[in-house]
């Protein structure tokens, strides 16, 4: 969490609430879940239209976007002065092992992409459904921009000590003026970010759930009851999660190496497979299959490197 304590690299790094006012009862991680999820979750998920939510949807663009502008402007700066070393841009594998773990990071990238849930919500709301085709690829092709270029700046500013959660790096002096202001937009932009775009997951996933619940019902925006018995309740598995989960980077590899190829790869090479309406050709069906089992075998190697480093991690050391 940007704003509590986490663990990265195995060292502890402090969130801002306590950097700013230190270990307080009220800044702990379940307070601020809950407080987070009453204040701005709750509110944000009451809507019932994925239309109503366009301006937060920009908002959290534009956050990340600053996120991105900050970070390339430090490498920028810390370039033109001199005081950047060149980073390592191959991985260093000395063993088979080193292969291996280089799967975990597969379900990362997959859940990044994954925006399939949304697509025909946004088309049946748009004015011309035939825009969204357009809408697909350049969203697709604006966070593509933005992941690479942060990753880009990310390891050139930090190089060989680049963390799996780069904000974690951003904790610590970065030799230049206003480093600690600095330090601070990044991780205040980034948290705002993610508390923007819970809403626009949120919203399929009830919508969805619905409709795997309810087959027979009618529509949920105009049942109240049940729409608000039901966010209430997933809110609250949610919020649960939250507080369980250790890291939101497990929760990234385990549902990016089930839940996200499932509905990314495997679910619509299935529905190309069974062709219910004769359009597929071999080729259609070939790439299919083939689909699925790179799919299969990349993300069973993923779970099992993920499973086994969490075993490694909590292991006794007697044992």
């Amino acid at each position: 969490m940007c704003l509590r304590a986490r663990e990265s690299g195995g060292i502890r790094h402090a969130g801002l609430l306590q950097e700013w006012f230190g270990d307080r009862w009220w800044n702990g991680r379940i307070v601020i879940l809950l407080a987070t999820t009453l204040a701005v979750f709750a509110p944000m998920s009451s809507f019932k239209r994925i239309h109503s939510l366009r301006f937060t949807s920009a908002l959290a663009v534009a956050l990340a976007l600053v996120f991105l502008a900050i970070t390339a402007g430090i490498t920028v700066v810390k370039l033109a002065s001199g005081s950047l070393t060149m980073p390592r841009w191959l991985p260093d594998v000395p063993s088979l092992a080193s292969v291996w773990n280089l799967f975990t990071v597969v379900p990362v990238l997959v859940t990044a992409y994954i925006c399939h849930y949304n697509v025909h919500t946004i088309e049946n709301e748009l004015e011309k459904p035939s825009l969204i085709k357009p809408v697909v690829r350049t969203s697709l092709a604006l966070c593509s921009i933005v992941y690479v270029m942060i990753s880009f700046f990310g390891l050139l500013l930090f190089g060989d000590a680049t963390l799996s959660d780069v904000l974690s790096n951003f904790d610590s002096n970065l030799g230049i003026p206003y480093s600690s202001l600095l330090n601070d937009a990044v991780r205040v932009s980034y948290a705002l970010h993610l508390v923007l775009v819970f809403p626009i997951i949120f919203h399929p996933l009830r919508l969805n759930l619905d409709g795997l619940l309810f087959p027979s019902s009618r529509p949920l925006a105009s049942d109240n009851r049940r729409f608000t018995l039901l966010s209430a309740a997933l809110i609250c598995l949610i919020l649960l999660g939250a507080n369980l989960i250790p890291s939101i980077w497990v929760a990234f590899q385990f549902t990016g190496a089930t839940a996200a190829v499932c509905i990314g790869f495997i679910f619509p090479a299935c529905i190309a497979l069974k062709d219910p309406h004769g359009v597929a050709t071999i080729k259609d069906k070939a790439l299919s299959i083939a689909m699925i089992g790179l799919s299969v075998f990349a993300n069973g190697i993923a779970i099992y490197s993920n499973a086994y480093a969490l075993y490694q991690k909590h292991a006794s050391p007697s044992a």
